[in-house]
């Protein structure tokens, strides 16, 4: 059955037509008509203009039907590139994707922590520029740009504002202009939660009808949410702060200025802080609680939790039990279809967190006699986020002339629709 596209510009009707190839694989112009609902006209004039800009390439014939054989189209691996860069404290992850949304390189660095973000900024784009040449790219006119995923708020120009108990330089920092003006390259500001969801669906792992969340957990917790196809962005493009789910109003005070937040109750600085204040397990695991190294003793936290240390085991699946109930919420709230559970945090000990997400769910889900709840750990690891960044560049500027280059400003974010990745 044919997808109807609106009424639409030329821009437009090419990424729909990448977006058909893509998942198709191999397509012909006449199936790309019949599941588009284009006219034959207008398939053929896209199909043109993306086979002279490099996007696609014919690809032999397909079997005979009779009367003329169709010519084939696939996309042209080799046509454009994306990188995504996903920026915490503890590392830089860098990714770069082709056309398909496969990584074909990748680097890890060290992390912002407390240096200036302009010295940030000028590593970025040395090690951006080093992860091309490494993997041959021959001109940054065949990148289509940068996506970083980043943590905190975005402001309505879409400025990080990361927000924290820590607030640094980065707060209200001009990133995006920064490293476009450093690289030459377009760069577009994301979530990194929204990253990590738009990089499970990339790799083809979720249906694009499902309704879903992605329950990132990196210092804090946030939720990439898409539903029908769609990632909810919220009146200013920030919906899916998790951490700050109310969970006991009497409870702990949080550093947002709110009493009780999932963060409160079960983030890694509380658990961290929890091991501390427990008799010699800071001396036996090396924990320092300062804030650069958070990343760092909560990974030490997890592990032992994992190999069975007892006092560690207790405090990680305290905290577990608290995110389980924040994800049933979540399901019962959204009637989700499914939750995965991403990012950093849970790299040591997402299988207590799993086990935890999955019996409250299984168990008390309110929907769980009408339809079941997938709860599953990302396979991405801790690269989920750059490669959800990658497919925003990707998606961003994919169709903008490569000799004009985009703007390095755009106006308030709409809902991104998953269209670009490989899912049925």
């Amino acid at each position: 059955m044919a997808a109807k596209f609106p009424s639409r510009s030329a821009s437009e009707t090419g990424r729909a037509i990448v977006d058909l190839v893509r998942s198709s694989g191999v397509i012909s112009r006449v199936e790309l008509a019949e599941r588009s609902g284009l006219t034959g006209a207008s398939i053929s004039r896209t199909v043109k203009r993306l086979l002279d800009d490099g996007l696609l390439v014919e690809t032999g014939q397909g079997d005979p039907t009779g009367g003329k054989r169709r010519t084939l189209l696939e996309l042209n691996t080799q046509g454009r590139y994306a990188v995504g860069v996903s920026v915490d404290d503890a590392r830089l992850t860098y990714v770069l994707i082709n056309l398909r949304g496969e990584v074909v390189g990748q680097l890890t660095s060290g992390g912002a922590g407390p240096a200036e973000p302009r010295v940030v900024v000028r590593r970025m784009a040395k090690e951006v520029m080093g992860l091309l040449k490494r993997h041959r790219v021959r001109s940054v006119r065949d990148v289509t740009g940068i996506g970083v995923a980043i943590p905190g708020r975005l402001d309505a120009r879409g400025h990080s504002m990361r927000a924290s108990r820590e607030a640094t330089e980065w707060e209200q920092y001009a990133l995006e202009s920064a490293l476009g003006e450093a690289t030459g390259l377009p760069v577009t500001l994301e979530h990194d939660y929204v990253c990590a969801a738009l990089g499970e669906f990339w790799v083809g792992r979720i249906p694009a009808t499902a309704d879903f969340i992605c329950f990132y957990a990196a210092t804090g917790f946030g939720g990439g949410i898409v539903l029908e196809g769609e990632v909810y962005r919220g009146s200013s493009a920030n919906a899916g702060e998790i951490g700050h789910m109310t969970l006991d109003v009497d409870g702990p005070r949080c550093w947002c200025g709110s009493r009780g937040c999932l963060e409160a109750f079960a983030g890694p600085r509380t658990v961290v802080a929890k091991a501390l204040a427990r008799r010699g397990v800071a001396a036996r695991l090396g924990l320092t609680g300062t804030p650069q190294d958070l990343r760092a003793d909560f990974a030490a936290v997890a592990a032992a939790a994992v190999a069975g240390d007892a006092d560690c085991s207790v405090l990680v699946r305290e905290s577990a039990r608290y995110v389980s109930a924040a994800v049933l919420s979540l399901a019962n709230v959204m009637d989700l279809d499914r939750v995965v559970l991403s990012g950093p945090a849970f790299a040591e000990a997402g299988p207590l967190y799993l086990d935890a997400a999955q019996d409250a769910v299984s168990n008390l889900s309110f929907m769980r006699q009408v339809h079941p709840v997938t709860i599953e750990l990302s396979q991405l690891g801790l690269s989920s986020a750059a490669v959800g960044a990658a497919t925003v560049a990707l998606d961003e500027n994919l169709l903008v002339p490569a000799q004009q280059g985009p703007a390095l400003t755009r106006g308030p974010r709409g809902r991104r629709a998953l269209t670009g990745g490989s899912a049925p």
